[in-house]
């Protein structure tokens, strides 16, 4: 296929990557400018969203938040300005479903088809063609672009129509958040309480409370290894993007609530950049105490 993609940061670089590796023509885009290694691999680099969008005839997006994409699709020179019938724009961002679901109206005005497809599984995931991806499609625009997510992922499900992928997604983000937080109480517990933190964990690792964040960032939190894999910055944007769905819905999520003072508290003291697994720096802080000490 020819494909485009937009947006080549931490997730996105190495999903077009193996794109690229799966014999896919790849039409790249970037604000910071195209990797070399990616054109190096056979990628093309664009000037343009727009140009992207008329030499593409999927043209996937994978950038931070709904500015951006709003930006990236309707913006000066952008896709909405290339594109012609019968092509398909997939999202794989993490953005607000409701907009979502308004990006695509206005793509559907010239005959353009639109999938969003967030993903779960951090650059570890990206890099290993892992990705959980949570799609919203018709059945049919899923059936074409489905070849493309099984090059970047494992687990790959229709959630429904239109903004269920993001839908889905922001439901993802809660639980993350709120497993990352359990598990720096516990491990902080253990440390305050003066037995060996990563000899809880590996207990744990063994038991009904074991997962992918204990063995993940469990081990980060233990060790001290906080360089970015999912920015607090961007978890902070998902947990405010599953607060305002809530409000809209009439509903109360507390304690995702609770999650996102706690990263608001890591981004006032600096931490916005580091790995959304330090959001136990904000419970150490409360306590006095680190997981380490």
């Amino acid at each position: 296929m020819n494909v485009g993609f937009i947006g080549l940061g931490i997730m996105g670089k190495p999903m077009a990557g193996k794109l690229i590796e799966g014999g896919h023509t790849l039409y790249l885009q970037t604000r910071s400018g195209v990797p070399n290694e990616l054109t190096a691999a056979g990628g093309i680099a664009c000037a343009t969203p727009k140009e992207v969008a008329q030499k593409a005839d999927i043209i996937i997006t994978m950038v931070p938040d709904t500015p951006d994409v709003e930006k990236v699709l309707f913006g000066e020179n952008g896709v909405a300005d290339g594109p012609s019938k019968g092509k398909i724009i997939v999202d794989m961002s993490s953005i607000s479903p409701i907009e979502t679901r308004a990006f695509a109206e206005r793509m559907a005005e010239v005959g353009v088809d639109y999938v969003d497809a967030p993903v779960s599984g951090g650059e570890v995931g990206a890099k290993n063609a892992a990705l959980t991806i949570m799609v919203g499609a018709t059945e049919a625009t899923f059936e074409k672009v489905k070849p493309l997510f099984e090059l970047m992922g494992k687990n790959i499900t229709l959630v429904g129509g239109i903004g269920a992928g993001q839908v889905c997604k922001v439901a993802n983000q809660i639980v993350v958040a709120l497993n990352i937080e359990a598990v720096g109480e516990a491990l902080l517990l253990a440390s305050k309480a003066g037995v060996d933190p990563a000899k809880v964990r590996q207990a744990l690792m063994g038991g009904f409370a074991s997962s992918k964040i204990l063995e993940v960032h469990g081990e980060r939190m233990i060790k001290r290894t906080f360089d970015p894999g999912f920015r607090i910055e961007l978890h902070q944007k998902d947990l405010n993007l599953a607060l305002s769905t809530a409000r809209g819905l009439g509903m109360s999520l507390p304690n995702t609530a609770t999650a996102q003072e706690l990263f608001n508290a890591c981004q006032a003291h600096g931490g916005g950049q580091s790995d959304h697994s330090a959001m136990v720096k904000a419970l150490e802080t409360l306590a006095n105490h680190t997981v380490a000490d």
